[in-house]
């Protein structure tokens, strides 16, 4: 059997399990007593044991088994929930997540887990001394004590010893390279069927066959053979690292011992009361779907984007012929085409809980570094977004975060001394708005002190004292997404050195969004950043200038208007119109992009003017002609033309024309 079918899998289901775990054991620190909470956490624990196992990633399986032994105890009320406890269990699943992530990238999913095995067997046994063997007994799952019986197979075991035979409980150890242990199970069974009699095998032989099991298996054996030989026969299949063979004298029902049971094995028995919790848990709800790979999704797109490419070219061959069924047909297909688009892109849209979900642990870590008491409330993790946009979107939140732990609130005393609850609160919100989503970082802590981020803008010779005078609060406050900005008095692992919002800034404006601040002295601090739904296809107006055709993002258009050249104003050496009660500069796209002026006997009298805005600022674009609205493939200009000033990318209009497609947000500072 290839396992290497099956590793994508493997990482994938892990890294849900891994996730479960986290979120639940956020959940027990609020809740410790809640078995339910605990049931949740082992079952996840159990089966991932279960799969890095018959992966053969055993590291990983024996940590696992580890933890769930804890676990197992605290289940079962024989350990009682501490913070200590906790945070030796978070400290696990940390080393868990960085095996799964070796394996992700190629490696051997292999960490020095020494000091945390021997924190879990503290935990285990408070009399435990580090010289231990903790590798040793971390990858040797404890099957070596006497198998349960039953009453039927303690009658057969003494009707076999009338007949002179002798009970065998033989402990089989595979080699940990070895890759098909359920084979190499297989051979030494059918070994010790020629042997003698197979009365019990722990864990059991489904089990066994499914490769649910470490590194040993034992089993209990009826033979007249001799201990020797039994052991010599055994010990001959390849892959079998040893072979412990043990006479056993007691044939009476042996109570185990949950210290030092297999867990699998308690599992089974327990099994009834974590239905009966799990009963009384939320269930949830299943749906029926597939995994496919992001890079299908990404070419059934860039398909789907030369389909669309290819209907605005038969839409304007029906106009032109004039052709009432051509027409029919063309307008049938626009209508199909439409459907399917939305598929293609509901396909490709994700839940933000996906960025969301490890944010929690975070805050808790970064809490405790900091010493602040801290509550994250997550809304709207159900808002979906672009799988391109949710895979860039996580580092940026995870600045905006940090930023509000260690800036936005104050220490508990402050906080006391503010007549606040010790306690903070940080809300991460999502919601959708037209075509747009929308994500803010609110914290209740002091706000951002105006005062201080406009001196140090001065300092740093960002904006000038002359400058300084005319600016609002919104915009004192976006000085601080300048690069190498920060506040911080001291420089510390979690901030301090101004290389954090404006990378921010950055990667948001990159994926066509749009960041800005509002603050209250005080009361706290709300960072706005606004997303476009996807990246892919775009809705845009054409516009002439010259004899060059350009588009330009629905998302940006705040309006369209016409005006007489006797309206445009001169301000401080900036063209400027006076347009809904405010001044909006003009941008002359003709002067921007050089583009070359064409002869003609009629001109306009008029200018359309495009207004586009960019947070609370907004500018004109002067063009020569609106042609209308379209739908547009974005496509990259390639290596060739990096960096184009005011330029996101280009699309193949329904004629065959190239145009290129504006950032309006690059006219805007």
């Amino acid at each position: 059997m290839d396992l290497n079918n099956y590793l994508e899998m493997f990482i994938e289901e892990s890294k849900d399990h891994l996730q479960a775990i986290n979120d639940e054991l956020l959940k027990l620190e609020t809740e410790p007593e809640n078995i339910a909470i605990i049931n949740e956490i082992f079952r996840s624990a159990h089966t991932l044991k279960g799969m890095a196992g018959t992966m053969g990633f055993e590291d990983l399986a024996s940590l696992t088994h580890e933890m769930e032994t804890v676990l197992d105890l605290l289940r079962n009320s024989q350990l009682n929930i501490t913070p200590e406890i906790m945070d030796v269990i978070f400290k696990c699943v940390d080393f868990i997540e960085k095996m799964v992530y070796s394996i992700e990238q190629g490696g051997d999913g292999k960490e020095n887990v020494t000091d945390i095995l021997f924190q879990l067997a503290k935990i285990q046994n408070p009399s435990v001394s580090y010289d231990i063997d903790l590798v040793d007994a971390s990858s040797e799952v404890a099957v070596t004590a006497e198998l349960v019986l039953d009453e039927f197979q303690n009658s057969l075991i003494n009707e076999a010893r009338l007949m002179g035979n002798t009970v065998y409980q033989i402990t089989v150890t595979l080699d940990e390279r070895c890759v098909m242990k359920s084979v190499r199970a297989y051979m030494v069974f059918q070994i010790a069927e020629e042997l003698g009699e197979i009365i019990k095998t722990h864990p059991p032989v489904e089990e066994i066959e499914e490769e649910n099991f470490v590194n040993s298996f034992t089993l209990m054996l009826l033979s007249q053979r001799d201990m020797k030989e039994i052991q010599k026969q055994l010990a001959n299949v390849s892959e079998v690292k040893e072979v412990s063979v043990t006479e056993r004298i007691n044939q009476e029902l042996v109570a185990e011992k949950p210290a030092i049971t297999d867990v699998s094995e308690t599992a089974q028995t327990t099994q009834p009361q974590i239905n009966e919790n799990a009963g009384e848990s939320k269930k949830k709800q299943r749906s029926k779907s597939i995994r496919v790979d992001i890079e299908k999704l990404d070419h059934l797109m860039n398909l789907f984007s030369e389909l669309i490419i290819d209907r605005g070219r038969l839409e304007q061959i029906a106009r032109k012929s004039g052709l009432s069924e051509l027409t029919e047909t063309v307008e049938h297909m626009t209508r199909i085409s439409t459907d399917l688009q939305d598929l293609i892109l509901n396909m490709r849209m994700v839940p933000v809980e996906q960025v969301f979900n490890r944010f929690p642990r975070m805050v808790r870590d970064l809490a405790k570094d900091l010493n602040k008491k801290v509550q994250l409330v997550v809304e709207g993790e159900e808002t979906e977004l672009d799988r391109t946009v949710i895979d860039e979107i996580g580092d940026p939140l995870v600045h905006l975060l940090r930023n509000a732990l260690d800036h936005g609130l104050e220490s508990t005393e402050e906080r006391l001394a503010s007549k606040k609850p010790e306690e903070g609160k940080i809300f991460l919100k999502a919601y959708h708005g037209g075509n747009h989503v929308f994500i803010e970082v609110v914290d209740d802590g002091k706000g951002i002190n105006r005062e201080k981020v406009l001196n140090k803008a001065i300092e740093r010779g960002v904006v000038t004292v002359e400058e300084a005078k005319s600016l609002t609060d919104q915009q004192i406050y976006a000085l601080i997404f300048s690069s190498g900005f920060s506040t911080a008095e001291t420089i510390s692992d979690i901030s301090g050195r101004g290389v954090g919002l404006d990378v921010v800034k950055t990667k948001i404006e990159s994926l066509g969004g749009v960041i800005s601040i509002d603050s209250t002295p005080g009361q706290g601090s709300i960072f706005h950043i606004q997303l476009p739904l996807t990246l892919s296809i775009i809705n845009s107006m054409l516009v002439k200038v010259e004899e060059e055709t350009y588009a330009i993002p629905f998302s940006s258009i705040v309006e369209i208007t016409m005006i007489t050249p006797e309206q445009v104003s001169t301000l401080h050496g900036q063209k400027v119109i006076q347009f809904r009660e405010q001044v909006v500069p003009l941008i002359y796209i003709n002067e921007v992009f050089n583009v070359p002026p064409v002869e003609s006997e009629f001109k306009e009298q008029e200018l359309y003017i495009v207004v586009v805005r960019k947070g609370n600022k907004t500018v004109g674009l002067v063009v020569d002609s609106v042609l209308g609205q379209q739908e547009v493939v974005l496509k990259s200009l390639g290596g060739f033309l990096p960096n184009q000033f005011a330029i996101s990318g280009a699309t193949i209009l329904g004629n065959g024309e190239v145009a290129l497609i504006i950032d309006s947000n690059q006219f805007i500072n």
